[in-house]
C-alpha cells in the first residue's frame, strides 16, 4: 500500500484535468521538496517511474491554509509535470490529474499530510450505455447555448464539450464532461466518487439538471 504525500483542496479535482499550483506554505513547500528529491532518486536508480506526485483530495470543511481542515476519503493522484524553484520556499507547479484513489488511512501531519492509499478503479457494475452519455453531452449544449443567448453572446456550444470522448474511455469521457460543467464542488465530488461508471453517468446527469434548473431559475428572476 502507497504511502503519500496529500494535498488537501477546496476542489474536487477529476482525472485528467489540469492543476496549477502557487506554493507557499511552509509544510507544502516541504511537500514540494521532498517530491522533487524522491523522483530525481528514483529516476539515477533507473526507475521508470520516476514521475514526482502527491494525492489530492477536496476539503469537506476548513481551508487550505493553516490546517485543521477536514479531509474527503476519495481523490487522484496529481502528477507534476512542471515545477518552478521561486526560492524562499515558494514554488510554482504544473500538475495534471492522473489515476483516483481512496485512503484508507490518513497519516500524521508530519510536517504535511500523508496518507495510505490504493488506486481506485471503477467497480464492476451494469454496462455503461454510450447513448446516455451522448444525451448527457447533448443537454449540456443545449445549457450551454441558453446560457449564451440569455447573455447575447455569440458561441459554439458544442465546441464547448467537443473531444471529451476523444480517449475512447467512458470513465475519461464523463470526467472530461463533468470537468466543463459549471458545477458546485458536492456534485463534482459525487461524479468523482461515484463506485461504478453506472453510477457515474446518473451523478453526472443529475448535476446536468441541477445546474440548468438553477440558471432557469436565475434568469426568469
Amino acid at each position: 500500500m502507497l504511502v503519500t504525500p496529500m494535498f488537501p483542496l477546496q476542489v474536487a479535482m477529476l482525472p485528467g484535468e489540469e492543476l496549477p499550483l502557487r506554493i507557499f506554505e511552509p509544510r507544502y513547500a516541504a511537500m514540494v521538496s521532498d517530491c522533487l528529491a524522491q523522483a530525481e532518486a528514483l529516476r539515477a536508480s533507473g526507475s521508470s517511474d520516476a514521475a514526482p506526485a502527491f494525492g489530492v483530495v477536496l476539503i469537506s470543511a476548513g481551508r487550505e491554509v493553516g490546517g485543521g481542515d477536514m479531509r474527503s476519503d476519495v481523490g487522484a493522484m496529481a502528477r507534476i509535470t512542471e515545477a518552478a524553484d521561486l526560492g524562499d520556499g515558494r514554488y510554482r507547479l504544473r500538475c495534471v490529474m492522473a489515476e483516483r484513489i481512496r485512503v484508507v488511512e490518513w497519516q500524521p501531519d508530519n510536517p504535511y499530510p500523508r496518507a495510505a492509499v490504493e488506486e481506485w478503479p471503477d467497480e464492476p457494475g451494469e454496462a455503461v450505455d454510450v447513448d446516455a452519455i451522448r444525451d448527457i453531452e447533448d443537454r449540456m449544449v443545449a445549457l450551454f447555448e441558453r446560457i449564451a443567448q440569455a447573455r447575447g453572446a455569440q458561441v459554439v456550444a458544442r465546441d464547448i464539450v467537443a473531444g471529451a470522448d476523444a480517449s475512447g474511455d467512458a470513465a475519461m469521457w464523463m470526467y472530461a464532461l463533468a470537468s466543463r460543467l459549471p458545477m458546485g464542488q458536492a456534485d463534482r465530488y459525487a461524479v468523482l466518487a461515484a463506485p461504478t461508471a453506472a453510477a457515474r453517468v446518473a451523478a453526472l446527469s443529475e448535476a446536468v439538471d441541477t445546474v440548468t434548473a438553477m440558471v432557469e431559475f436565475q434568469l426568469s428572476e
